[in-house]
């Protein structure tokens, strides 16, 4: 099969994986795109919402649909790091094994990650960039695909411990997950205070995603293309050449290179998705503000001007 076709297959699997969602998942078509984005882009996902919008229930779906192992985290202050990456027992042979934790699985729901102390936040770190754990001194490489989406609520925060830079920077992209529309809600009231069943059917092997996610990296992009990107990321510096106004104003720091490796490689998905064989600056731009809100940081000034985040981002998109 030539890469062009492989193209047009994926784009055909898309529409059944929403098919598929959509049984189950109302009203949040935006939202599933970018987790997809995400997972096809060999990504990790830092999903923002209020408690009770099925952020747990669409992470299930997806990995139903896609067959791949699920395993759900609930991150607590008094969680160990080795509560999620493993530890060694002693077994009945008076031998030490290392028996793993729900890290080792293919896709992984942090719940409210950052509920947490930063020590076992940080334990996630080498595998979100590595995809591998150390325990005992010994690396223990986890199985691709692998893709972890954490959730954080944007209003409750009393005993939370933020995420650092660092760690923030590892995740691909920031998904908003706002209140259905009225009549979405409707629906998912009538089917939820009902016995109405849904039949979900796998879409995809975890071969094929294997294959796809390789098929991506492999997508020409145009030089002009690259140069937008970056330069769209340089201007959210504010001590760039490029720093667009809003940034030298408002900002105290900008998106670093892997924003821009992160711009690239999520318009390439987001162009196969919708069915075209090369990228280009409006793919960069659709994209672009899940990937550059939780990259950019505001100084004192926007905060007390009321200036967001994504009004600093339709600017510079502007």
């Amino acid at each position: 099969m030539s890469d062009k076709e492989a193209v047009d297959q994926l784009r055909n699997s898309y529409e059944q994986f929403f098919n598929e969602i959509r049984k189950v998942i109302i009203g949040q078509d935006e939202v599933v795109k970018e987790v997809l984005i995400s997972i096809f882009s060999r990504g990790h996902c830092l999903l923002v919402g209020v408690p009770g919008l099925a952020k747990t229930l669409l992470v299930t779906t997806i990995a139903k649909i896609l067959g791949l192992d699920f395993k759900r985290i609930q991150f607590t202050p008094d969680l160990m790091p080795s509560d999620i990456i493993g530890t060694e027992i002693l077994d009945s042979n008076r031998v030490f094994r290392f028996v793993k934790g729900p890290l080792f699985a293919h896709m992984i729901l942090a719940d409210e990650i950052n509920r947490t102390p930063p020590k076992t936040q940080s334990a996630l770190l080498e595998a979100l960039q590595e995809k591998s754990v150390t325990s005992g001194g010994i690396r223990y490489q986890l199985e691709d695909p692998f893709f972890v989406l954490a959730t954080q609520n944007p209003i409750e925060q009393e005993g939370t411990y933020p995420l650092p830079e660092a760690q923030l920077d590892r995740f691909m992209l920031n998904v908003l997950l706002d209140y259905p529309e009225v009549e979405d809600e409707i629906d998912i009231v009538r089917r939820t205070t009902s016995d109405e069943i849904s039949d979900l059917n796998q879409a995809i092997s975890r071969e094929e995603i294997l294959f796809y996610q390789g098929l991506i990296r492999r997508v020409p992009v145009n030089r002009s293309v690259i140069e937008w990107a970056v330069n769209l990321t340089s201007k959210t510096r504010p001590n760039s050449q490029l720093a667009h106004p809003m940034a030298k104003e408002f900002l105290t720091w900008g998106a670093g290179p892997r924003a821009s490796q992160y711009l690239i490689i999520g318009a390439k998905t987001h162009a196969v998705l919708h069915g075209k064989y090369a990228p280009d600056i409006e793919d960069v731009r659709a994209i672009a503000p899940a990937i550059l809100r939780h990259r950019i940081i505001r100084n004192y000034k926007a905060e007390a001007r009321g200036i967001s985040v994504e009004d600093i981002i339709h600017e510079m998109l502007a």
